[in-house]
C-alpha cells in the first residue's frame, strides 16, 4: 500500500513493545523488524535485556539469526565478534587489536507490566518521557494475562483516533446509545472516558471506558459494567505501512475461577469482534488533512493536535540541521 494514503510521518516517536519480558530468557536472542529496521534483542546469561540494530559491523552478518549469547555479550554467527548490551565490541577473538568504532546502535529499554519497550525517535533523540507502573499488573485480585496479537496494514495514528470516535461504537461495533466521549490531554498523556451501552445476556447494560494514552505505543483502557478489565494495548510500526498488535488483558476476579474465566473469555471475544469490524475501514482508508467534521463527532480535533507532537516532521527536522 502507497503511503500517500496518508498526511502524517510513516513512524511516530515514542515507546513501542516489541516482546513480553517473560518470554525472553537468559541467553535467548530474538531478531526483530520494526520501524523499518532490523534489530537483535536479547538477554545476557545475568539476565540484563538489550536491543541493538542487528547488522553486524564487519562484513554484515544479522545477529539475530544465528548469534548466540555468550556470558554478558552476543556474538555474530560469521566472525564470532562479540557486542555488550551497550552496543560496544568486547572481543575480536582473532585479531591482535580492538577496530575502531566496533559497535553497534543501542535502542533505550524499559519493562514496565511486563512488556519490553523500545524508545524510537526519527531524530535519535533520548527518550523524552517514561512509561508508568500499572498497579494491577502481579495482583492477586487479578488474572494473569490473556494475549491476543494480530499484524494490520494501518498506522498507529488510524487505530488510535478510534477512542475519540465515539459515533463509530453505535454505528460500527452496534452499541445500543449514542456514546458521548471527554477528552483531555496532558503533555504526552491523554485520557478519554466513554459511556456506551452494551447488548448481554442479562439486557442493555451500561458501559463505562477510560483510556490513557502514553503516546501512540503505550494505552491502558479501562472497562467497567459487567466486569472490571483492564487492556493494555500495544501498536508498534513494522515499517511505514502495516503495525504489530498486542492486546493484553487483565480481568478483576469475581466469583471464583471458573466464573473469573467464563466472563474474561466472553468480554475478550467481543473486543476481537470489534477489531475485525474495525479492521477493514482501517486498511483501506485514507487518512485527510483536514477532515470535515460536524457537531456530533467527538473529540477528533483534540486528538489530532495532540498528536502532533509525536512526529518528526520534514520541516521541523530540516530546521533544527
Amino acid at each position: 500500500m502507497s503511503i500517500d494514503r496518508y498526511y502524517t510521518p510513516p513512524i511516530p516517536n515514542g515507546w513501542f513493545q516489541v516482546a513480553y519480558d517473560d518470554e525472553v530468557k537468559p541467553g535467548d536472542v530474538v531478531p526483530l523488524k520494526y520501524f523499518g529496521k532490523d534489530l537483535v534483542l536479547f538477554r545476557t546469561e545475568s539476565g540484563e535485556l538489550s536491543v541493538l540494530d542487528a547488522f553486524c559491523p564487519h562484513l554484515g552478518a544479522h545477529l539475530g539469526h544465528g548469534g548466540c549469547v555468550k556470558g554478558e555479550s552476543i556474538q555474530c554467527p560469521f566472525h564470532a565478534w562479540r557486542f555488550g548490551p551497550d552496543g560496544n565490541c568486547v572481543e575480536v577473538p582473532y585479531a591482535t587489536r580492538m577496530p575502531r568504532k566496533a559497535q553497534l546502535p543501542k535502542w533505550h529499554v524499559q519493562v514496565t507490566a511486563g512488556l519490553i519497550m523500545v524508545w524510537h525517535h526519527a531524530d535519535g533523540k533520548e527518550p523524552e518521557w517514561y512509561l508508568p507502573e500499572v498497579e494491577e499488573h502481579g495482583s492477586d485480585e487479578w488474572t494473569d494475562y490473556i494475549k491476543k496479537r494480530w499484524q494490520i496494514r494501518t498506522r498507529n495514528q488510524e487505530m488510535a483516533e478510534n477512542q475519540v470516535d465515539s459515533v463509530h461504537f453505535h454505528y460500527v461495533h452496534g452499541a445500543t446509545n449514542l456514546p458521548q466521549s471527554e477528552a483531555s490531554a496532558d503533555g504526552h498523556i491523554m485520557r478519554v472516558r466513554s459511556t456506551t451501552g452494551m447488548v448481554t445476556p442479562m439486557g442493555p447494560v451500561e458501559g463505562i471506558v477510560q483510556s490513557e494514552s502514553h503516546g501512540f505505543g503505550f494505552s491502558l483502557v479501562r472497562f467497567g459494567g459487567i466486569v472490571d478489565t483492564l487492556l493494555i494495548s500495544s501498536v508498534t510500526p513494522i515499517d511505514g505501512d502495516n503495525v504489530d498488535v498486542r492486546f493484553s488483558f487483565m480481568v478483576k476476579k469475581v466469583g471464583g475461577a471458573s466464573v473469573t474465566a467464563g466472563v474474561g473469555k466472553a468480554f475478550v471475544a467481543e473486543i476481537e469482534r470489534q477489531l475485525e469490524q474495525d479492521r477493514p475501514i482501517w486498511e483501506n482508508k485514507i487518512q485527510h488533512a483536514t477532515p470535515l467534521l460536524c457537531d456530533g463527532d467527538g473529540p477528533i480535533g483534540l486528538f489530532r493536535r495532540w498528536t502532533r507532537q509525536f512526529y518528526s516532521w520534514p520541516e521541523e527536522s530540516a530546521a533544527a540541521e
